[in-house]
C-alpha cells in the first residue's frame, strides 16, 4: 500500500453566501494509497462531504469555487491526471469509471421514476458499451454480488419499493459497476439499523478486497471508522486537526476535538451519569492536557438499584394489554380470505411514573407503530391502553384531545414534523394556544422564551424558520414543543438516530436533565442498543411485531437471553475507548 493513487494538496473551497464568499474547506492535504481505506471523520459542517464532492468535481457551479490547491489521480504507471483542471467532457470519462461514489441518502441519489435496474444498466451502457441484454445480465450479477435478496425483483423495482438497506446496496452496485480504482463512501450507513450497518460495512470491505479498490470512507462516527479504515483524518470547521493510523489516533489522540469525538459515544462497559461532549475537551494552560477523568462519572450500582426499587413500588402510569395493530395486505386474485400484516401483535407491558423504558429493534419491527398506537395516532386493531387507569381507546374525540395534553411524541425527523412556513417560536406556541394555556400570543411568548433557553437555544431563534437551523437545533425545537404542555408521558421515536454522535450526546444529556427537572416519564425508541441502554431503566426488544425480550437495562445488555438481542448487541461498532487519567 505504499503506492499513492490520489493526492490532495492544499485544497481550499468557498461558497457564496448572503455576505460574500465563505471558506468551507481550508488547506486540506492528504494522500490515499493504493488498496488503502482512508477514513474522514468530523461533525456536520466540518467539510467532509465538500472535500469528497470536490474530488468527484460535483460541487455546484456558480455558488462554489476552488480557491487553491489541486487533486491528482495517478495510474499504476505513475502518470498524473490533474482532476481540478480537467475539462468536464474528460471528467465524465473519469467519474464512475475510475472514481465512483456512494452517497449518504440513497433515496435522493436514485431517480424515483426510473426502475433501479435500468438506472445501473444506463451507467454500464455508457461506460462499458454493453448491449441491452448483456447490461441486464451484468446488473443482475452485481445485485447478487451485493447480496440483494431477490435480484430480479430489485431490478424491476422503483426506489420507494425497497428498504433503506436495499437502496444502499443498489447504490453500491452502481458504484462498483465499472470496477473503479477509488470508491468514495459518504456516510453510507447513517440512520441505518446497526445490523444493516454492519452488513453494509462487511460488504464494502469484501468488495474492496475483491476489486483491489482504494476507498475514502466518510463518517461522523469514529466507531464506524474504526471498523473499516486503515488510517484516519479528523476534520473540524474545514481544516484537518489530526491525521494518522487508526491505532495511533485511537490509542493516543493528541487534539482535544478528537478526544471529544471518541468520548461522546455511549460506552459499552460502564453506565455514565452524563455523556462527555466535544465542548468538554480543551487544551489546558501551556498546552498541557487537562485531566478529563471528571467527565466520566459512573452511576454506582447501589444507587441505581435504590432508584429502581422506588420506581417499581408505584402504580403504573401506562398499562398496555394485548395491543395489536394489523394492516390489510393486497388480496390475492384467486383467494377469498384477506391476509393481514401484523405490525404489532398482542403486546403487553407497563410503564411506571418517572421511568425511562427503552424500546429497541430493527426497522420494520413495529416500534414506531407501537408508539403511535399508544397515543391513538394510529387506531389499534385490538387491546387496551390505560393511561392513569383511563382506557384511551374508549375516549371520544374531545376527551382524547384533552388527554393528549399529558401525552406527547418527539418524532424521528424534526424537519418533516415542523411546518416550514412557521417560525420556531410559533411552532412551540401553537399547542399553548390550542390547549388554552396561553390566552394570547403576548402571553405565549413569555412562556416560549424560557423553553427555548431550556433546550439550549437563544431568544433570537424565535423568529427563524426550520430551514435556518441545523438538524440538532431542529430536534431541540421539537423537544421544546413537546415540553410546552408539561406532559407526564413522552415517546421519543428515534429522536437522535440521524444526528452526529457529538450532537446526539448533547441531546441525550439534555433529555435526561429535562426528565429530572420536569419529572416526566419516557418511552425511548431506537435501533441502537448502546443508546437505549444509556437512557433506560428497562429495555424491551421488539421483533416482527412482538416483544421477544425485556428486562433491567444493564442486565439485559450484559447477559441477553435471546439470540436476536445478542445479534443487536454484537452489531454495535465497538470503536475506540477513551483512556482516563
Amino acid at each position: 500500500m505504499s503506492d499513492p493513487i490520489l493526492q490532495v494538496n492544499d485544497l481550499s473551497i468557498s461558497f457564496q453566501g448572503d455576505e460574500g464568499w465563505n471558506q468551507a474547506v481550508k488547506q486540506v492535504s492528504f494522500t490515499l494509497k493504493r488498496g488503502e481505506t482512508l477514513g474522514i471523520v468530523g461533525e456536520s459542517g466540518s467539510g467532509k462531504s465538500v472535500t469528497s464532492l470536490a474530488m468527484m468535481r460535483l460541487l455546484p457551479s456558480g455558488i462554489s469555487r476552488m480557491d487553491a490547491g489541486n487533486i491528482i489521480l495517478r495510474d499504476t504507471a505513475g502518470k498524473e491526471l490533474h482532476l481540478d483542471a480537467l475539462p468536464e467532457k474528460k471528467m465524465l470519462q473519469v467519474r464512475g469509471r475510475r472514481i465512483a461514489m456512494v452517497f449518504q441518502e440513497p433515496m435522493t441519489s436514485l431517480n424515483p421514476v426510473m426502475r433501479c435496474g435500468r438506472q445501473i444498466a444506463e451507467a454500464v451502457t455508457m461506460h462499458l458499451g454493453y448491449a441491452r441484454n448483456k447490461a441486464k445480465e451484468y446488473v443482475l450479477s452485481l445485485f447478487r454480488e451485493v447480496m440483494l435478496p431477490d435480484p430480479e425483483k430489485a431490478f424491476r423495482s422503483y426506489p420507494h419499493q425497497l428498504s433503506g438497506g436495499q437502496k444502499q446496496r443498489v447504490m453500491i452496485a452502481m458504484a462498483i459497476s465499472c470496477k473503479p480504482e477509488i470508491l468514495i463512501a459518504d456516510e453510507p450507513t447513517t440512520a441505518l439499523d446497526v445490523t444493516v450497518q454492519k452488513a453494509i460495512l462487511r460488504l464494502l470491505k469484501s468488495l474492496q478486497q475483491k476489486y483491489h479498490m482504494s476507498m475514502v470512507f466518510i463518517s461522523h462516527d469514529l466507531g464506524v471508522i474504526a471498523e473499516i479504515s486503515n488510517s484516519v483524518l479528523v476534520m473540524k470547521e474545514g481544516s484537518i486537526v489530526e491525521q494518522g493510523s487508526i491505532d495511533r489516533i485511537f490509542k493516543n489522540p493528541q487534539h482535544p476535538y478528537t478526544m471529544g469525538l471518541i468520548a461522546c459515544r455511549p460506552p459499552l462497559n460502564i453506565r455514565l451519569r452524563r455523556l462527555p461532549v466535544v465542548s468538554d475537551f480543551s487544551e489546558g494552560d501551556n498546552g498541557v492536557k487537562n485531566d478529563f477523568s471528571r467527565l466520566f462519572e459512573a452511576i454506582p450500582a447501589a444507587e441505581r438499584e435504590a432508584d429502581h426499587q422506588r420506581l417499581y413500588r408505584q402504580q403504573p402510569l401506562v398499562e398496555v394489554e394485548n395491543l395489536s395493530v394489523h394492516y390489510p395486505m393486497p388480496k390475492p386474485l384467486f383467494r377469498r380470505e384477506r391476509q393481514w400484516f401484523r405490525a404489532v401483535d398482542e403486546v403487553s407491558f407497563r410503564v411506571y411514573p418517572g421511568e425511562t423504558l427503552g424500546l429497541a429493534g430493527e426497522s420494520g419491527c413495529g416500534k414506531t407503530t407501537l408508539g403511535r398506537a399508544l397515543l391513538r395516532l394510529i387506531e389499534p386493531s385490538a387491546g387496551k391502553v390505560l393511561f392513569k387507569g383511563t382506557d384511551i381507546a374508549a375516549l371520544r374525540h374531545e376527551e382524547l384531545r384533552r388527554m393528549r395534553k399529558n401525552m406527547q411524541i418527539i418524532f424521528q425527523d424534526p424537519y418533516s414534523s415542523l411546518n416550514p412556513r412557521i417560525t420556531a417560536g410559533s411552532a412551540i406556541m401553537e399547542p399553548l394556544l390550542v390547549h388554552g394555556i396561553a390566552a394570547s400570543e403576548r402571553e405565549g411568548k413569555a412562556l416560549v422564551y424560557p423553553l427555548l433557553e431550556r433546550v439550549g437555544l437563544k431568544p433570537e431563534h424565535y423568529n427563524r424558520y426550520p430551514h435556518q437551523f441545523s438538524g440538532g437545533q431542529r430536534q431541540r425545537i421539537c423537544i421544546a414543543r413537546a415540553l410546552a404542555l408539561k406532559p407526564e408521558f413522552i415517546i421519543c421515536d428515534e429522536s437522535v438516530s440521524a444526528l452526529d454522535v457529538s450532537v446526539q450526546a448533547q441531546v441525550l444529556n439534555m433529555l435526561n436533565e429535562l426528565k429530572r427537572d420536569f419529572g416526566f416519564t419516557f418511552i425511548f425508541v431506537s435501533h441502537d442498543l448502546s443508546v437505549v441502554r444509556f437512557m433506560s431503566d428497562r429495555i424491551m426488544v421488539m421483533k416482527e411485531g412482538k416483544i421477544v425480550e425485556s428486562g433491567e437495562a444493564d442486565a439485559l445488555f450484559t447477559n441477553p437471553a435471546g439470540q436476536y438481542t445478542r445479534e443487536l448487541i454484537s452489531a454495535i461498532p465497538e470503536g475506540p475507548v477513551m483512556q482516563i487519567g
